[in-house]
């Protein structure tokens, strides 16, 4: 599932197609993308057209576009974006080779496991295969939702004021959210998001660090990539109790973990597979850069011993077991 800085490369390569522009139509092609719109397809078609993009606002992996009314009112929703497992935001036409506007790293060479990884990570073929839904935009654009899998979709939510009053997420400019992205925390990147409560919020469970990462509702956008990548980072073992970590080492994980994220968005973020690209169909290198994740067997940067992986949660755990010790 594309994290954090998958989803902010996304809102940053679309802001300058899609803002000020008029969505004039909605083509739905398979309804299970709008499975959460409330009124259906018909009325999310109704709602939308004839709405003008006035911003894209991004709060931890959950992506909203602001709508002005046709009327140049405020209609009092979003539409809601959310990629799921294998969902993409592509404009058509894009050239996958040229220029990007949040990264321009060309391939470079990679060793071990992670060379079959880093070799798919070029243009993909047939950017519609999986097409479900094309918003058609007045100056000609077309962005289409591509979701192999169909686990992502587009909905709209009413806004509502955010709890503490502050700009609700990157790429906005009022304190207004949607109610259906409400319950997400603010994410590390967001200037907003206050460290030492996050921290404490950590601290105060006997939950295992890394489940603490992955929940939402204590902080957004993180998934299982950037969770390993900043415990490695840290020095702390996944399997660590939150109530056991000290301030420090907690202020700490998190500073690490925001600036890995940083890092990948530096270069268009992590990809695996043709299931996550950006708006042009570009793949993210920081594959390249991991420092645990996926990297089972290979030796440690720091110390040379082999990365081990375990189960966790239904998913995997990379770590270090030397420097990322049970304590």
């Amino acid at each position: 599932m594309p994290e954090l800085p998958e989803v902010e490369v996304v809102r940053r390569g679309l802001l300058p197609h899609v803002i000020d522009r008029t969505i004039q139509d909605v083509e739905i092609l398979e309804p299970r993308t709008v499975r959460r719109h409330a009124g259906g397809p018909r009325d999310l078609v109704d709602q939308l057209r004839g709405t003008r993009v006035t911003g894209l606002v991004r709060r931890g992996k959950f992506l909203w576009w602001r709508l002005g009314a046709p009327d140049g009112g405020d209609p009092g929703v979003a539409l809601m974006t959310h990629l799921g497992m294998s969902g993409q935001l592509r404009v058509r036409g894009l050239d996958p080779a040229g220029p990007d506007p949040v990264q321009d790293l060309p391939p470079g060479p990679v060793d071990g496991p992670m060379a079959a990884i880093a070799a798919s990570t070029g243009p993909r073929s047939d950017p519609l295969r999986h097409r479900r839904l094309t918003l058609h935009l007045s100056d000609g654009t077309d962005v289409d939702f591509i979701d192999q899998r169909i686990f992502g979709g587009l909905w709209t939510s009413p806004l509502v004021p955010t709890g503490d009053g502050a700009v609700a997420g990157q790429g906005g400019d009022d304190a207004l959210l949607p109610e259906d992205a409400a319950h997400i925390a603010r994410d590390l990147l967001d200037p907003a998001a206050d460290l030492e409560a996050i921290g404490a919020s950590i601290r105060r469970r006997s939950a295992s660090v890394k489940s603490l990462l992955l929940n939402q509702a204590v902080v957004s956008g993180i998934g299982n990539i950037y969770a390993d990548e900043g415990l490695w980072a840290a020095r702390i073992r996944y399997d660590t109790p939150g109530e056991r970590l000290t301030r420090p080492r907690v202020r700490t994980l998190l500073e690490e973990t925001s600036a890995v994220m940083r890092r990948a968005l530096a270069v268009g973020g992590t990809s695996f597979d043709d299931l996550y690209v950006n708006v042009a169909g570009r793949s993210g290198y920081f594959a390249r850069s991991l420092a645990a994740y996926g990297r089972e067997g290979e030796p440690c940067a720091r110390c040379g011993t082999a990365i081990r992986r375990e189960s966790f949660m239904n998913r995997s755990s990379h770590f270090c077991p030397v420097c990322q010790r049970r304590r």
